[in-house]
């Protein structure tokens, strides 16, 4: 992707500079238990586009949880046997359209750049979990990033029309999904931040962050979801002290981060 070109589905939106709200536990539809938990049964199975560190880490998760897990990379599922051997039985390896649509909730966690290659028949109409963040010397310039008129998970729902985008697990370093992972219920389980513009996609989000280890926390629309992307408090760092030593985060210092975010113009 060279120079500074649009992606040719990238939506467009006027800035609108407004101060961040919490919502209130009215409109997080997704801290009701009984809700996530009758979700949580209905998922069986977890299609992951892209396997590398994070996808990796989340696939251990979901395993671990009882998930069924069908991974897929960019080289090819005969590429993935080591990785289907730890994960165990119920692990499998296959193309990235045989894994979004064996998935009754799909990740995608592959470079930005790589979007235009997701593919959308299979996904269409479900929830899909987008880990990524923008990096500019990996995936080029992108001018509806670089202008902050789009982000990057509005750039794939603008890709994948007919699925619920929801914007999860990208401001964590992969260690941490494993390390910091607590059942519910636990004084130092953490929150993660989540964004969309489905409720009933964000329960479905939830529900499985919370068979993994954490309480997902929802900030509101996709288009909210710059608060936590490269460089910005709510980003990586959150989840680690100045040792590196992994650091448990609760709702209340989650959303004095995210308030403290600014545009990268403003910065």
């Amino acid at each position: 992707m060279g120079g500074s070109a649009a992606l040719p589905f990238a939506p467009k939106r006027s800035l609108v500079r407004t101060q961040y709200r919490p919502p209130s536990a009215r409109e997080r539809t997704v801290r009701n238990a009984a809700r996530l938990r009758a979700v949580s049964r209905s998922m069986t199975t977890i299609g992951l586009i892209g396997a590398g560190n994070i996808g990796s880490a989340i696939a251990r998760r979901a395993v671990a949880a009882g998930y069924d897990v069908v991974l897929s990379n960019s080289r090819g599922p005969e590429t993935l046997g080591d990785l289907v051997s730890e994960l165990g039985p119920h692990a499998s390896a296959a193309t990235a359209a045989e894994a979004a649509a064996a998935g009754d909730l799909v990740v995608v966690t592959i470079p930005l750049k790589s979007i235009g290659a997701v593919p959308v028949e299979p996904l269409r109409g479900k929830t899909v979990i987008d880990t990524n963040n923008y990096y500019p010397q990996r995936d080029g310039q992108i001018a509806e990033l670089d202008d902050e008129t789009s982000t990057t998970s509005e750039l794939l729902q603008a890709h994948l029309p007919e699925s619920h985008v929801v914007k999860a697990f990208n401001n964590i370093f992969h260690v941490f999904i494993g390390t910091l992972a607590r059942p519910a219920g636990d004084p130092e389980r953490s929150v993660l931040a989540i964004a969309g513009d489905d409720a009933d996609a964000k329960a479905e989000a939830a529900a499985f962050i919370g068979d993994v280890g954490f309480d997902a926390h929802d900030i509101g629309p996709l288009a909210e979801g710059w608060r936590y992307q490269r460089d910005l408090p709510a980003y990586a760092g959150l989840y680690f002290d100045d040792d590196g030593n992994a650091r448990p985060v609760d709702a209340a210092l989650l959303d004095d981060k995210l308030a403290q975010a600014q545009r990268y113009r403003d910065m």
